[in-house]
């Protein structure tokens, strides 16, 4: 039985293409610098950012870690949210490795942190407070676009305040084809997003279908303390090459592709309306969140899995559709949810909540 998978977009497997990128790329010893085709990949995302430099490495939240202690001291703080990526499911490693300490705000659904609450953690330059360097903002949000609006009045204000700026752009790439201008490329449309940071993280291992990989794009300076960060916490990389081979196939075939994921998710979310005792909350880009009633999920969870499709519940359940999800598996997802319901009906919607990426 084929396996649906919709656990997240970081089960993808490297396509025959990317496979024959990785075979063939030329590699050397990147912690000397010299591997081609890393820094071909290196100066590629730069250049599609806008930034000086960028930075390969291992994972998101090795490429956030190392931007977080880029920006920030011993003794300093960054502001993000309740939920975010950077504060809840890294681990805590700017407070573990760098001794930096996060000032957590809560979040609205969209994922944004009220300005006014920005504003207010902001921390005096007196002895008694840690000093105040960072902004971290994540975009896409549990699968939701942050909107042009936010993005530039939460950057200027810490700007207006003397904080750096980092956005977590996992999914960058998706929330870019989503809200792309008519007639305008999704490239250029990160690059806009992209303009507002100081620095930003990209994913390449998610929705554009890569084995492996993150870029921290910045300035060449932040980009130097990165390196030698990325360093003491073991991301020096060797022959790493045949990696950012596959990073640099999907950054040049995999990102327009973005939209048949998103058309997947709205097929998805409209096959799993008007069902009784499950409730879809949200359904963004390539993610949807549903809500069963009577703590029935984790049933649920084991009913799909017996049909041959996956998915993760820690507080309600998220669906992602990604470059190995065809129209025909979401249909058959479609179809065990609704057996299960049918068989054993529910009328009540339960708990929310939201999970890891």
């Amino acid at each position: 039985m084929k396996t649906i998978d919709l656990r997240s977009d970081t089960v993808t497997q490297p396509t025959a293409a990317m496979r024959e990128a990785m075979m063939a790329a030329p590699v050397g010893d990147d912690v000397f610098g010299d591997d081609p085709s890393v820094n071909a990949l290196q100066a590629h995302i730069a250049a599609i950012t806008g930034k000086e430099a960028a930075l390969f490495m291992p994972s998101g939240t090795q490429s956030n870690l190392c931007a977080i202690l880029a920006h920030c001291a011993r003794g300093d703080e960054y502001i993000v949210g309740q939920n975010a990526h950077t504060y809840r499911y890294e681990g805590g490693g700017a407070a573990v490795f760098g001794s930096v300490q996060p000032q957590p705000l809560n979040q609205d659904a969209q994922g944004r942190m009220a300005l006014d609450a920005i504003e207010a953690a902001i921390k005096p330059d007196d002895m008694h407070f840690a000093r105040t360097r960072l902004l971290c903002l994540e975009n896409t949000w549990n699968g939701h676009p942050m909107t042009d609006a936010y993005l530039q009045d939460a950057t200027q204000l810490a700007r207006e305040r003397g904080l750096a700026t980092h956005l977590d752009g996992a999914r960058l790439f998706n929330a870019a084809v989503a809200t792309a201008a008519p007639g305008q490329s999704a490239l250029a449309r990160v690059r806009e997003i992209a303009d507002l940071f100081d620095s930003l993280s990209v994913c390449f291992s998610k929705g554009l279908g890569a084995p492996v990989g993150s870029a921290l794009c910045g300035s060449q300076a932040l980009i130097e303390r990165a390196r030698r960060i990325r360093k003491m916490a073991g991301g020096g990389l060797r022959q790493a090459g045949v990696l950012a081979a596959a990073a640099h196939h999907a950054l040049d075939h995999h990102v327009n592709r973005l939209a048949d994921d998103h058309a997947l998710t709205q097929r998805l979310a409209g096959g799993l309306q008007g069902i009784e005792g499950l409730t879809v909350r949200s359904a963004q880009t390539n993610i949807v969140f549903v809500d069963v009633a009577d703590g029935r999920g984790p049933a649920l969870l084991d009913h799909l899995k017996a049909d041959g499709v996956l998915a993760t519940g820690l507080i309600g359940l998220r669906f992602v559709t990604h470059l190995n999800v065809d129209a025909a598996g979401i249909d058959l997802a479609i179809a065990s949810v609704r057996d299960f319901f049918a068989r054993a009906p529910v009328a009540t919607a339960g708990a929310r909540g939201n999970g890891p990426y």
